[in-house]
């Protein structure tokens, strides 16, 4: 019989390797007919060995991204300064351009940031 027949019931044996990223390294061939209890075994060993991760907290990424957004729209309103320069109201009126002072520094903390962001991309 030729290969061409395309009658090909000749079984490989399955050639598996493992390393830990460094220095040590293993090889090993698993026989058509171990092929799955090798599966169920090593499948196990994975589980066995993956109960130390800790699942992602997705709440937590979730209020991340919320407040990111919160204070980039925060950093695109403008601060209105009014009030009376003298008399009532005088304090308020510092507070307030104090905070757009801060934003604005703000701003260009950012701004720059970006810059420095797209530069080390390109």
């Amino acid at each position: 019989m030729s290969p061409a027949d395309g009658d090909d019931t000749q079984e490989y044996p399955c050639l598996v390797r493992v390393t830990n990223g460094k220095e040590t390294n293993f090889s090993t061939t698993v026989g058509p007919g171990q092929l799955d209890q090798f599966h169920a075994r090593y499948g196990t060993l994975l589980k066995t060995s993956m109960s130390t991760l800790r699942k992602r907290d997705k709440k937590r990424e979730k209020e991340r991204a919320e407040e990111t957004a919160r204070r980039k729209r925060r950093l695109a309103e403008q601060i209105a300064v009014e009030g009376p320069k003298r008399g009532n109201g005088r304090k308020k009126r510092q507070r307030q351009i104090k905070r757009a002072v801060k934003q604005e520094e703000a701003r260009k903390r950012t701004q720059e940031r970006d810059e420095a962001k797209a530069a080390k991309s390109s």
